[in-house]
């Protein structure tokens, strides 16, 4: 499961590209050095599914000799971390140990994004803290982070019940949630001993979501209600009901309860500092972040800077389109937010608004979808769902998310839309948002990879943050050029609001963790030049303070791809293909933005 959400699980295998390859096509190992490389990156991804059930799950491949993943989710405790650290350590020195020489071009390329994704695993096993690989998370506990968080939703959507024994194992998987969440207590102790303690208002929005998790009476929780639904539907005998309860309102219960002691306990010496600069070399520990996320070497000051820039120019452009509507009164800030607040521009904050706001989101995807053979010639064949995300995490969840469909076509992907206030989401930005998650954004790109099956599972498995969130953000240009906007001034707003959005992300995300910024200070500067409604840009700015780095992902990845586009359409001339271009990015699967510009560029060449 994707249970830090948008990204894969830290040990999935780094994708890999090949240059000069017909779209789709698996080019086959060049020779014996390159068939040796394959083997050991296959052997990689194969430990790790073992050792992380839930994403077998999530991909389809917890079935034949693998079954019995299917009633596990795997270890979170102190151990298991240091483990993560040590093998992340062994994989770096064996790739670095594995000599490029006698490696095809193809092979060498291979080679180099294994290194890079080994590279920052090795780099986080640096630190005592947190999480092991994967997106760097200095906390184990928060609005956005731990089981409690995830794995509700996991055995809801993406736990298959199809028989009994399906059933047992969701019961067994209700026995490895309560576990889980005593090891992360160890762990957050652990971690508060060293002085990695989360800011007082982390603490405090984290505690309030398991108290209201702990609250709801056990028959009503949905780890209770999902089986009791799916197996009635099934017709599978049995007292699941009595089970499940059982489960939940015994060891599930009392363990949240000691994670909420826990919390509390180390309150007392939290600070309100957003900035994870005051952590054991946190400093370094940004860095970190900027490269596991942006797969680049930038600095928090190039981040900074990339930011204002990008602020500028947008303000710029969403001036002309405010002042064509009539809206010539104050900064673009001030005039976007004034959105916030128009009526024509809201859904009710009722059941009845939820429902149409979830109706608009359907037709937005239903349209664009015939539109995309223009652009594109691999499409993909799973369906998308529009969900509300889980009343039980909403106050803590990001606006959207994706969540990717199984390999197998059993379970389709799944675009999360935040509706615990449908005033903090204004219909002009919603279109922007759907091309985003679902088509041609997430959904598209990581189901062309998962159904690409020329390629190995570790490269149609893999992800990169830059990668995937860079493209849903260029995603939103190329539903621009579709047209979606010709009759729709507001929308075209919306989504020039939506880079912005991403573009005050740089100034913010560094602001904190670089400069040193309040969190107070970064929420009014996203929702004075973001126009971000209030509530809103609290959730996120608390997100960036937990998640160091990764707002960074979305518009460094863009701003790659969109060059990379400009750079070829000026060299090739008439030769440029856009669905070509498309395919070139999107059939190698996800990789460091590095390698996707020798991927390009070789393509260009060729």
């Amino acid at each position: 499961m994707l249970l830090d959400r948008r990204t894969f699980l830290a040990s999935s295998t780094a994708a890999l590209a090949l240059t000069a390859l017909p779209a789709g096509a698996q080019a086959p190992a060049a020779n014996a050095r390159d068939a040796e490389l394959d083997r050991i990156l296959t052997g990689w991804f194969d430990a790790d599914l073992i050792e992380n059930p839930a994403f077998a799950t999530n991909l389809g491949l917890d079935t034949g000799e693998r079954a019995a993943l299917r009633g596990k989710l795997g270890e979170a405790s102190l151990a298991e971390v240091e483990r993560d650290r040590a093998k992340a350590r062994e994989r770096y020195r064996a790739i670095q140990g594995f000599s490029r020489d006698g490696l095809s071009p193809d092979g060498q390329l291979n080679y180099d994004i294994a290194e890079f994704r080994w590279s920052v695993a090795n780099q986080g096993a640096g630190f005592t803290y947190g999480g092991a690989g994967g997106r760097p998370a200095p906390y184990v506990l928060s609005q956005l982070g731990g089981a409690y968080y995830g794995v509700p939703d996991f055995l809801d959507t993406q736990h298959p019940i199809r028989n009994a024994q399906d059933a047992d194992y969701y019961l067994s998987r209700l026995d490895d949630f309560a576990r889980n969440l005593d090891q992360e207590v160890e762990r957050v102790r652990h971690d508060a001993s060293i002085g990695v303690t989360p800011p007082d208002f982390i603490i405090d929005k984290t505690i309030g979501s398991l108290e209201r998790f702990r609250a709801t009476p056990a028959a009503e929780a949905t780890l209770v209600r999902s089986i009791v639904r799916r197996t009635g539907e099934q017709n599978i005998a049995g007292d699941w009901s009595a089970r499940a309860t059982a489960i939940v309102s015994g060891p599930v219960n009392a363990a949240l309860g000691r994670q909420i002691e826990a919390l509390r306990a180390i309150r007392a010496n939290a600070v309100h500092d957003a900035g994870c600069w005051r952590l054991p070399e946190g400093e370094a520990y940004y860095r970190l972040g900027i490269r596991s996320n942006t797969t680049t070497d930038m600095t928090g000051e190039d981040i900074h800077r990339t930011g204002l820039e990008q602020v500028a120019e947008l303000n710029a452009r969403l001036d002309e389109l405010l002042k064509a509507q009539g809206w010539t009164e104050g900064t673009v800030g001030e005039r976007l937010n004034r959105t916030n607040t128009e009526e024509r521009f809201l859904f009710p904050n009722t059941d009845a608004g939820r429902a149409e706001l979830l109706a608009s989101l359907n037709r937005q995807v239903e349209e664009i979808t015939p539109l995309l053979p223009r652009v594109f010639s691999t499409l993909p064949r799973a369906s998308v769902e529009i969900r509300r995300v889980p009343i039980e995490i909403e106050i803590g969840a990001p606006g959207g998310y994706y969540q990717g469909a199984s390999l197998d076509g059993s379970r389709p992907g799944a675009y999360y839309i935040n509706l615990r206030d449908t005033h903090e989401r204004p219909s002009l930005g919603l279109p922007t948002l759907s091309y985003h998650e679902a088509v041609p954004g997430h959904h598209f790109q990581v189901t062309v990879a998962r159904e690409a099956g020329s390629l190995p599972l570790y490269r149609r498995t893999g992800g990169f943050s830059a990668y995937s969130e860079g493209w849903a953000l260029y995603a939103e240009r190329v539903a621009d050029e579709l047209g979606v906007y010709a009759d729709d001034p507001w929308g075209k707003i919306g989504y020039l609001q939506s880079y912005l959005f991403r573009a005050v992300r740089l100034v913010v995300d560094s602001g904190m963790h670089h400069h040193r910024w309040s969190r107070e200070r970064a929420i009014q500067y996203m929702m004075e030049n973001a126009a971000e409604p209030e509530g809103s840009a609290v959730r996120e700015i608390e997100r960036y303070a937990v998640w160091p780095g990764q707002a960074c992902a979305y518009k460094i990845g863009q701003t790659v791809i969109a060059n990379l586009r400009t750079e070829a359409e000026r060299r090739m001339g008439s030769r440029f293909d856009i669905k070509a271009f498309h395919d070139v990015v999107l059939l190698g699967g996800a990789m460091p933005l590095t390698v996707l510009e020798r991927r390009v560029r070789a393509w260009e060449a060729a």
